[in-house]
């Protein structure tokens, strides 16, 4: 049977490479045209019950689980540049060689093969996987060298993660003041009721694997970097022979009269995202701040609160990151029946019995609410994400550091997945491995299932070149400096933004005329 060009062979085949007589591992198999690929092209194949994804780069084929790592988004859809795929969603990008995740966001590798012989495509069983897990060593108890990981999120992880990679087999300890171990923290504003076990990025057994401690529900209060120690909430003292600093940036406390009173609520946490739904239910929610957190989280409530409103203090959402022009964002929600309140503040929240009972803005008028969520935002490093104290990291939110693509402008870019990037390159420097930070910013937003993507770093642009409408939610935007492409974002227009991503990572540059 004939399907796109393939001829799709039914039941399990013993695959050989060309004059090799011993038996392989079985596989599932399929004949494949060769003039069906050219270099630089992809297809997603089906396998037997496998889709993989089949890739000819430099006149090899290779065959690479077919869904991305992090969020199962299909590859086929993304961007082929070189020996890479790049992610259409979120810009995690694979090596189609070896499968090895090579940017972030996601933890893990795809499964791969390499095809001796290109008319045939064998899916070994190794390849039925949808992730592969990088291989790691695990620690040696007689090693005392302890290195500490202050904060549990990506950037901590991913440090330890790479630590064990690369034959680091000392004491590895990270110290969380959350109750659970790394978790995926931007599914706490566009879902606000997740049960905990949907977002752990690990689970306790791999902690445990790879001789990882997590040490939840604890605080570094200070640091000695004389002695290499550190003091803990609890009066305890730990100490270090090297120290990661990650611990995030923390959600910017209201400080209005009335920021105390009960249903006055700061999205940091796990538990904060559970109050907030459990609070919204069917009451009048008030969203104080109209950038990206508060927005999602005014989207979330948009169907369950009985009222939502937004407060910003700009013409517009986003208008600082994105700029005026996008407010096709306000109309998506405007029509769920959110009410915007924008170029305004708050100036008291009033109360009743010790609960909150309405919001007074700076315009004079006042709001009711039962709940009130504020969404406003938070916080230096060297090249090698070292510190000026020996043996002192930073990798994450808290940290600046010479962004590559603005020709080393020290930036700070509190994106999850330059989190993920920053932990790597601290783990490496720690190794004595020499490593810069150089990936591209990629970060992405979503309203009422709808998602907005940005890359690059557009931090005084002075133009924006569009494609599409904005008014039908549908564009690329292109943003301007010194007549090149230093960012872009986009909705309903992949993958364009993962696209420019990837040429940006290759040292590209993309002119305004080129864009226009």
């Amino acid at each position: 049977m004939l399907v796109h060009g393939i001829d799709m062979i039914a039941g399990m085949n013993r695959c050989q490479e060309p004059g090799q007589g011993e038996e392989q591992e079985e596989v599932t198999g399929m004949v494949c045209q060769e003039a069906d690929l050219k270099d630089g092209q992809m297809k997603e194949v089906t396998v037997g019950d496998q889709t993989v994804l089949l890739v000819r780069t430099q006149g090899q084929y290779s065959a690479v689980g077919s869904q991305c790592s992090h969020y199962n988004a299909p590859l086929v859809k993304g961007v082929l540049v070189g020996d890479r795929v790049r992610c259409p969603f979120h810009g995690a990008c694979f090596n189609v060689r070896t499968g090895d995740i090579e940017e972030y966001p996601g933890l893990d590798c795809l499964p791969n093969t390499i095809l001796n012989c290109p008319l045939f495509v064998c899916v070994p069983q190794s390849l039925k996987l949808t992730k592969r897990v990088k291989e790691m060593c695990s620690r040696v108890p007689d090693i005392k060298h302890t290195i500490l990981l202050v904060g549990g999120g990506p950037a901590s992880l991913i440090c330890a993660e790479t630590l064990r990679q690369n034959c680091y087999q000392g004491r590895i300890v990270m110290v969380t003041k959350d109750t659970l171990p790394p978790y995926d923290k931007p599914k706490l504003s566009k879902a606000l009721d997740l049960d905990s076990s949907h977002i752990l990025l690990r689970t306790s057994d791999f902690y445990q694997q790879h001789g990882v401690e997590v040490w939840t529900q604890k605080e570094v209060v200070s640091v000695n970097p004389a002695d290499k120690a550190v003091k803990l909430s609890d009066g305890s003292l730990q100490r270090y022979d090297q120290l990661l600093i990650a611990t995030g940036c923390s959600a910017r406390p209201l400080d209005c009269p009335g920021r105390d009173l009960k249903g006055v609520k700061l999205l940091q946490r796990y538990e904060d995202a559970k109050e907030i739904h459990n609070s919204g239910l069917g009451r009048k929610a008030v969203v104080i701040g109209s950038s990206f957190i508060g927005m999602e989280v005014a989207s979330y409530l948009s169907n369950k609160a009985a009222s939502v409103a937004v407060i910003g203090t700009s013409r517009y959402p986003y208008e600082r990151s994105l700029g005026p022009e996008i407010v096709s964002s306000i109309k998506m929600l405007e029509e769920q029946n959110v009410k915007f309140y924008m170029n305004d503040g708050v100036t008291e929240i009033q109360g009743e019995d010790g609960k909150v009972k309405g919001v007074v803005l700076k315009s004079g008028r006042v709001l009711e609410a039962d709940v009130v969520i504020a969404g406003i935002g938070n916080s230096v490093i060297y090249i090698f994400m070292r510190t000026n104290v020996p043996d002192v990291f930073s990798a994450g939110d808290v940290t600046s550091f010479p962004l590559t693509i603005r020709g080393d402008q020290r930036v700070n870019v509190g994106h999850w997945q330059m989190s993920h990037a920053q932990g790597r390159v601290a783990a490496l420097n720690m190794l004595k491995k020499p490593t810069r930070c150089e990936s591209v910013p990629f970060f992405w937003t979503v309203l009422l299932g709808k998602s907005i993507r940005y890359t690059g770093y557009g931090e005084g642009y002075t133009e924006i070149i569009f494609k599409g409408k904005v008014e039908e939610r549908k564009f690329l935007a292109f943003y301007i400096k010194d007549e090149v492409v230093v960012a872009a974002a986009s909705l309903m227009f992949d993958p364009a933004v993962a696209r420019l991503a990837e040429l940006m990572a290759t040292g590209q540059i993309i002119t305004k005329a080129q864009a226009q």
